[in-house]
């Protein structure tokens, strides 16, 4: 080929990197967005490649250094339940210290500790380095959650994460392709070297290039922002004038507030989340009722997605007799359907919570979930490689759209100072179910078929699978689709609390007020705190901060002007305008009383009783107009 062909492709290849390098530009909102999202996508990237690289190299380790089958998955599972156990205090941490410098230290550890299984002479030196590498690696979720809060406003965040986790599904995709034929070439010491070196790359621009933001969404980034340390302050909306109409407050708080849901009192957070223990955070994150069966709904759906990921080359390599090139050509349409998954769930539920569909970020997750579990279903039992890859895109897609959404829920309900507390205590629970889903589907493809399948991550290159292993397994996924259906079902519980809990979150503590909200007034709410009509909220708001004249029976032409106190004090006092020297007292029953006494101060008259009716309303209230 001649020179000039090379340098006309060439010039072709950087005009179509140009363009597209534009266009994600222009969709992400603007250079310095640009420059967040990809590197915490980036870190997140790396974090899964660490695990997939482990699959990928098997052959190679097991020719090495003589291992079995169960001591190269000791290599993940130790990682995994070692983070698990570092991510609690990390998340605490997370909270009170500076994230960037932190994460950036971190990703130079865990390159480190790459580098150094990398030139490992023995098993049990690698395994070594695997510990290490859990706990420098559990600051990876808490402080990009936490980070992501900070940076982008609630009516976005489904968006933003659906591009940061495209980085969590490329990294396993680098891991067990460019990793696994590395390995081919070089050895598997060789694909630890490709996996480490970029990590220092990637803590230098983090360090340098991205600043710390305040806590509580003061450095939001608007969109358009070309440097991220020249870009405006935000001034915050928990901080404005009284009677300021809130423009700008994060959606979610927004709809929950004009839908009329209110907050929960009992669950108010009202002292600083920096002065509370880690046992105390840990209680409170697990009181919220969405976070928790947002919890046990992630970890159910993650130990499913493990334990399929884990077993995914064995099984379509027995099931359809194929070999390592078609089975790993699977795999890779497989991670498409995750990445359009991804990308297509966060916009979709972003628009439908501006429409008013507050709680979509909930129950959008559990459709997926479930129609998933319907997809994969035929997937399974289907005899044909093409019909049963068609149903597994679509599954796996399902499955991968439900996580940007719930990501952006779990900030929403939870106040930004427990926002990477409450990112570890999920981790935790997380990482325990990814780190028992192996053996757990081993254990039942044992049960079923009277064998120990061979345990082979993404990526593994093994020999001819017999075709006892392949049904064992499919009965196993089969049978381990309930724990999807079981995730399905919680959130679709969870989407009754989550407006409610969104309200809570909003009236707690946050680091800009300095304090919580003072407690709402005395408004009527549905059981539960669920949503009143929008006109009965904003009857209730004009009610709240408006003059309302009251018509004195008695003196008919002498209206009575009527100052609700703030908070919703009981009793109300009523002053004459003509210099209050007539003041007239109002008191309200309680709630099992069933009459408003009117006494007039001063004199000697006696007491207008009016009979209220048994639902606690006031029928004097035709009597009441606005000014």
């Amino acid at each position: 080929m001649s020179r000039s062909v090379v340098a006309a492709i060439m010039r072709a290849l950087q005009w179509m990197w140009r363009r597209v390098q534009r266009r994600v530009v222009h969709v992400v909102g603007g250079p310095a967005r640009t420059r967040v999202v990809v590197l915490f996508a980036g870190v997140l990237a790396l974090s899964s490649a660490q695990i997939s690289t482990v699959g990928a190299v098997a052959p190679q380790l097991t020719t090495s250094l003589h291992l079995d089958n169960a001591k190269i998955g000791l290599l993940n599972s130790v990682t995994l339940l070692v983070a698990a156990v570092a991510v609690i205090p990390v998340g605490l941490i997370v909270d009170r210290l500076r994230r960037i410098p932190m994460l950036s230290i971190s990703i130079v550890l865990w390159s480190v500790a790459t580098i150094l299984g990398a030139v490992a002479d023995s098993y049990h030196t690698l395994l070594l380095t695997r510990v290490v590498l859990g706990v420098v690696s559990a600051t990876a979720g808490p402080a990009i959650a936490s980070l992501t809060g900070d940076y982008f406003p609630s009516v976005e965040r489904g968006r933003v994460y659906g591009y940061i986790l495209t980085g969590e599904i490329l990294g396993t995709a680098v891991g067990f392709v460019i990793c696994g034929n590395v390995a081919s070439l070089f050895g598997w010491r060789g694909a630890f070297w490709v996996l480490g070196i970029p990590g220092f790359f990637l803590a230098l621009s983090l360090w340098r290039t991205v600043p710390e933001p305040r806590r509580g969404g003061h450095d939001r980034l608007e969109r358009g922002v070309v440097d991220l340390r020249d870009h405006p302050t935000r001034v915050p909306t928990e901080v404005r004038a009284p009677g300021e109409e809130d423009t700008a407050r994060d959606l979610a708080f927004q709809m929950a507030e004009d839908q009329g849901y209110q907050p929960d009192p009992r669950l108010v957070l009202r002292r600083d989340p920096d002065r509370m223990s880690l046992a105390d955070a840990v209680r409170y994150i697990l009181s919220i009722p969405t976070n928790l069966w947002l919890i046990i709904s992630s970890a159910l759906g993650y130990f499913f997605f493990s334990g399929l990921e884990t077993f995914a080359t064995v099984y379509v390599r027995g099931r359809f007799d194929v070999g390592q090139g078609e089975a790993t050509l699977v795999l890779g349409v497989l991670v498409i359907g995750a990445i359009v998954g991804t990308l297509a769930a966060g916009p979709v539920c972003d628009a439908l919570t501006r429409h008013g569909r507050l709680a979509s970020r909930v129950w959008v997750p559990a459709v997926c979930n479930g129609g998933a579990g319907v997809l994969l279903i035929p997937a399974f039992l289907s005899s044909s490689l093409s019909s049963a890859t068609l149903f597994c895109f679509l599954g796996t897609a399902l499955i991968a759209a439900a996580n940007p959404p719930l990501d952006a829920a779990r900030l929403d309900i939870m106040p930004s100072g427990l926002w990477g507390r409450a990112e570890s205590t999920r981790t935790f629970l997380r990482s325990i179910a990814q780190a028992l889903a192996p053996l757990a589907f081993g254990a039942m493809a044992d049960l079923i078929a009277g064998f120990s399948p061979q345990r082979a991550p993404v990526g593994t290159h093994t020999g001819r699978i017999a075709p006892g292993t392949a049904t064992g397994l499919e009965v196993s996924f089969l049978v381990m689709l309930l724990a999807l259906f079981a995730s399905a079902w919680f959130l679709w519980r969870a989407r009754s609390t989550y407006p409610r809990d969104v309200a809570t979150a909003a009236a707690g503590f946050s680091p800009l007020r300095g304090h919580a909200e003072p407690a709402a007034e005395d408004v009527a709410f549905g059981a539960g705190g669920r949503r009143q009509s929008r006109a009965a909220a904003r009857d209730r708001a004009r009610e709240a901060g408006a003059e309302v004249a009251v018509t004195d029976m008695r003196v008919s032409e002498d209206p009575t002007l009527v100052r609700r106190p703030a908070g919703g004090a009981d009793p109300t006092v009523v002053q004459r305008p003509r210099g209050g020297e007539d003041a007239t007292v109002v008191q309200r029953g309680g709630p099992t009383e069933g009459a408003t006494e009117v006494q007039r101060g001063g004199t000697a008259e006696g007491v207008t009783e009016v009979r209220r009716p048994g639902d606690g309303e006031d029928d004097t209230e035709p009597l009441i107009r606005p000014r």
